[in-house]
């Protein structure tokens, strides 16, 4: 008689959830799938339907005050600026923030990312510039890096700065969550291979949660997880194919953390500290653990959160005991770093 082997057993792709969460990951899900359209483009309409911003709040909510800034009115380009109510007299540190999406979806007055910016501007005792970068694939590379790094210079012109609350500039930190945290990452890059240029913004620490990078292998994370949360191996080709130039692979730049042109600037001295967050149920985890090796094999400081039992964006989900965990230690970073 035969032997028969045990069936395998069958990857887990997310940790347990209440029903409420499980929900609201499926509608994020759905937000993407839905405005697809088969052509390349993002029905916008829809998306505005189903992704209603919300207004800025002078009055304080959940202890956090905002409104909206004009850092560029040529193109337009604008961002949301968060603080702590009432403004503090003491000079604020300032969280530069780019929000996920793949590069193509979500705002800085997405509910799911005005909250996280309240949540971040709140435990952090923080400024917190969330910058409504252009989107792809109507602006494809190199528009949302472009749009991040004139948010840093509009910091740095003190004809345009906010003086209330008032901003410590000298304390600048790049902070994003998946293409928000590659932005992060870009932006750190350009702005150290030009910091001499600048003349009061110090940008003194960078926070890539989950970064969104990738190439042209699959890795064993993105083989086992595909599938799981947010986060699918057909979302992310799509989400590359419409950022990238046309013709570029995943070997890109601006995917691959590793190309000779993503390093450019990360040997500098001005190249700040990270704090790169990687989750178990994450696809892209290989990917952000490899980036973490790059910056140590340059000698960069970098502290790794892992947090085994998170999925991709699990702290925009306030629910999950990580995601209070998790500004919790961006507050440290921040406190310690000067």
């Amino acid at each position: 008689m035969a032997h028969l082997d045990p069936p395998a057993k069958a990857t887990t792709l997310a940790p347990p959830m209440t029903w409420r969460t499980r929900l609201s990951i499926f509608a994020a899900g759905y937000l993407t799938d839905a405005t697809r359209r088969a052509d390349g483009t993002i029905n916008r309409r829809l998306l505005a339907y189903l992704d209603p911003g919300v207004p800025p709040s002078a009055a304080p909510r959940n202890g956090v005050a905002s409104r909206d800034v004009l850092i560029d009115p040529a193109l337009p380009l604008r961002a949301r600026l968060f603080h702590p109510a009432p403004a503090s007299t003491t000079p604020l540190p300032v969280v530069v923030f780019f929000h996920g999406g793949g590069f193509a979806y979500l705002s800085a007055s997405s509910p799911a990312y005005d909250a996280a910016c309240r949540r971040i501007a709140r435990h952090c005792a923080a400024a917190v510039l969330s910058v409504d970068y252009r989107r792809a694939p109507e602006h494809r590379f190199p528009a949302a890096y472009d749009d991040a790094f004139a948010a840093l210079r509009f910091l740095d012109d003190p004809k345009k700065l906010p003086t209330a609350p008032p901003l410590d500039v000298s304390r600048c930190f790049l902070a994003g969550d998946s293409a928000g945290a590659n932005i992060a990452h870009h932006v750190a890059r350009r702005y150290a291979l030009s910091a001499s240029s600048f003349a009061t913004v110090r940008v003194r620490g960078l926070v890539a949660i989950q970064p969104f990078f990738g190439g042209e292998e699959r890795t064993p994370a993105e083989l086992r997880l595909d599938g799981a949360p947010i986060v699918s191996v057909a979302r992310c080709d799509w989400m590359w194919r419409a950022f990238l130039p046309p013709g570029a692979d995943r070997t890109h730049e601006a995917a691959h953390a590793a190309s000779p042109a993503a390093m450019a600037g990360i040997d500098s001295p001005a190249f700040p500290p990270a704090v790169v967050v990687v989750g178990g149920y994450d696809p892209l985890q290989d990917w952000q653990r490899r980036y973490c090796e790059l910056l140590r094999s340059k000698g960069k400081e970098v502290q790794l959160l892992e947090y085994p039992d998170a999925i991709h964006a699990f702290y925009v989900f306030p629910e999950f005991a990580e995601s209070k965990d998790l500004m919790l230690r961006i507050k440290d970073f921040i406190a310690g770093t000067k």
